[in-house]
């Protein structure tokens, strides 16, 4: 097929490293035009892109463009107003994660969507990490297998660190401010400390959130929330148990961030590296011990040298083009919103 035609709406910090970088070289996608509301910001990084039109405003552009995709990197207290209009443009739709700033906030969204069609999806990048992506087909062989017993248990770990990991150094950047935008509101169950705290947990902490339900295969409910804040437990429809420990400790020049799935007679390990960092896959080790004699057996695969934010931006030309991919829908983002409120009322006894 011809190549996929994707429109950017914003070209700000998320919207060059993470996102634009990636898709400006991929075979099969052309990014066609640029949305933002810096003007100087946009000529610039079009150039460096190589994207051959700018316009100021997102309407403008779905207006003049014949768009296959949209990548929408914009801050996520702005998803409940914008989303919709850009779902009137039937085609699908990439944001950042998280879906919006509440649950009440994405449920309009959810709304929108079964009014006006087309597909919604959501970018946590660590789903499309090599390495969650061979861990991913392998726990499902495992458990449809049954061959080292049941899944146990799952422990999520990600002390604060430098998630950057000068994955920023080509950034075009402008001395122009940003304007003014109108934002979505707070939950409106929360007082305002509350809020704060949901608001800071679902912008750190919403990927882990996701992950548990990815790697667990089913949904989950919050069990225990730690009163100084660094653990989260969880247990599954089907009775696995679950963790999130949130930085049990701090690093500045490392990230480590890891998942271990547990069976009864062997485990998953993903290690995953910084958000922003190029080229680096995460690494996942399986270690198998089948009992009866058998010998215990470690085994690391080598994985492609691609990192998470470009195989995301693989996985989403895909999904345009009607490939089965590991992207996160709406909905299931929205349970992501719901899980982040029930810890946030655990852990203030609400």
């Amino acid at each position: 097929m011809a190549k996929v035609r994707i429109g950017f709406v914003g070209v700000g910090f998320m919207g060059q490293c993470a996102h634009l970088q990636n898709y400006a070289v991929l075979p099969d996608c052309e990014v066609v035009a640029i949305a933002e509301l810096r003007p100087g910001l946009a000529r610039s990084v079009a150039a460096r892109y190589g994207v051959p039109r700018v316009y100021r405003e997102h309407q403008e552009m779905l207006a003049q463009e014949e768009l296959d995709g949209i990548v929408a990197s914009q801050p996520y207290h702005r998803h409940g107003g914008l989303i919709p209009q850009l779902l009137d443009a039937k085609v699908p739709v990439f944001t950042e994660k998280p879906l919006a700033r509440s649950v009440e906030a994405g449920e309009r969204i959810l709304a929108a969507l079964e009014e006006i069609g087309g597909r919604y999806l959501v970018g946590y990048h660590k789903r499309s990490d090599p390495a969650t992506m061979y861990a991913k087909t392998e726990i499902e062989r495992w458990k449809a297998s049954g061959e080292l017993g049941p899944l146990r248990y799952i422990r999520i770990l990600m002390p604060a660190g430098d998630w950057i990991a000068q994955g920023h150094s080509h950034l075009v950047r402008t001395d122009e401010d940003v304007p003014a935008l109108a934002v979505d509101p707070p939950p409106a169950d929360m007082d305002e400390p509350t809020a704060r705290a949901y608001d800071a947990f679902v912008n750190y902490y919403i990927h882990q959130v996701n992950l548990m339900r990815h790697l667990l295969g089913e949904d989950y409910s919050v069990s225990y929330a730690d009163p100084s804040g660094v653990l989260l437990a969880v247990q599954s429809e089907s009775g696995v148990a679950g963790t999130i420990e949130m930085s049990p400790y701090k690093t500045t020049l490392a990230w480590q961030e890891e998942a271990l799935v547990a069976f009864e007679r062997g485990y998953i390990k993903i290690e995953l590296p910084a958000p922003l960092a190029c080229n680096r896959p995460g690494k996942v080790t399986l270690f198998r011990d089948p009992g009866d004699g058998a010998s215990a057996m470690t085994t690391v695969p080598q994985l492609p040298w691609v990192h998470a934010m470009r195989q995301q931006a693989i996985n989403f030309v895909r999904a345009i083009q009607g490939q089965d991919t590991p992207l996160c829908e709406a909905r299931d983002a929205l349970k992501d919103l719901n899980a982040a409120r029930d810890y946030i009322r655990r852990f203030k006894n609400q």
